[in-house]
């Protein structure tokens, strides 16, 4: 069989998303905003291999995303080894989940293993724990948000829809330069998928939310919903000298963009001890592990 690898475009979104649904993932790369607008960083491409979805990062090293949908996983994985073979690459599989590793064993007994990154796991909490703040593990975080109440009494939060982007844009911009994203190269990938978030905001059909004080934007929120139950929060940015605007932000997007779900997957922390701590100390009720998955090297 020939695949065809290409470079996904915007017009990608029902084909991809059709794919996606097929299978009950919560894991924030499973939705068409973050396949769609990492792709220039990661050098993905997308084709359609045995009536499934297959996603890869093109770079020096090959390596593919589990198939989606309900095509034969099987014969879909052994085709892509044979293309990796024929480009001289090693055949390997990324952020591949648990229970999508079980499958795989189920399908090809003990001949794969794979290997789990902490750093790349995905923080899940229960929104209406995120919504309310209640009960003594989150009393530090109500403090914080009922302080920035108190002391910007004149604040509101809007619903985003595609005629606020541009503010949140002007907020993103001095975002960037408050934090030097132009000195570090991860930073400056992550602040232009932002902003290509709030440029396709309808096209993506995302949710958000925007955070004024005095009329002025002080933080925004980007939302994708990955499967019935489940929204990834992909984008929050917060301008830190208005005390407790991180809290808010996180606060109200749950209380209205959220109430429909019962999850929200606050992404991972790529490493970072600081995002680590922030992200423990919302207390999540799971984690979503993913690992990297090769074939066992027989001695």
């Amino acid at each position: 069989m020939t695949i065809v690898f290409r470079k996904p475009v915007i017009e990608d979104k029902a084909l991809v998303t059709g794919y996606i649904k097929q299978k009950k993932s919560r894991s924030c790369e499973d939705t068409f905003g973050n396949l769609l607008l990492w792709a220039r960083f990661y050098q993905i491409q997308i084709a359609e291999v045995e009536g499934m979805l297959v996603s890869a990062t093109m770079g020096k090293k090959m390596s593919f995303h589990y198939p989606y949908g309900n095509g034969n996983v099987k014969k879909c994985i052994e085709t892509l080894e044979s293309y990796a073979k024929e480009q001289g690459q090693e055949f390997q599989m990324h952020c591949v989940t648990p229970s999508e590793f079980e499958e795989l064993e189920s399908l090809f007994p003990g001949e794969f293993e794979i290997e789990y990154h902490r750093d790349i796991a995905d923080y899940v909490y229960e929104a209406e724990k995120l919504r309310t703040l209640s009960g003594k593990k989150y009393h530090g975080k109500k403090n914080h948000a009922n302080k920035f109440k108190k002391t910007y009494e004149n604040w509101e939060y809007v619903s985003m829809k595609g005629e606020h982007a541009e503010e949140a844009f002007q907020l993103l911009l001095k975002w960037k330069n408050l934090n030097l994203c132009m000195e570090n190269h991860d930073k400056n990938a992550e602040s232009c998928v932002a902003s290509n978030y709030l440029r396709l905001f309808e096209e993506l059909e995302v949710c958000g939310g925007l955070l004024r004080v005095d009329g002025q934007a002080v933080a925004f929120c980007v939302g994708e919903q990955v499967c019935d139950d489940t929204m990834v929060v992909h984008i929050e940015k917060a301008l830190t000298e208005y005390e407790g605007a991180y809290t808010m932000i996180n606060q109200q997007f749950v209380e209205h963009e959220c109430q429909h779900v019962t999850y929200v997957n606050r992404e991972e922390d790529t490493g970072d001890e600081g995002l680590r701590k922030a992200k423990m100390s919302y207390r999540p009720v799971f984690m979503i592990e993913k690992g990297t998955v090769k074939r066992k090297i027989i001695k």
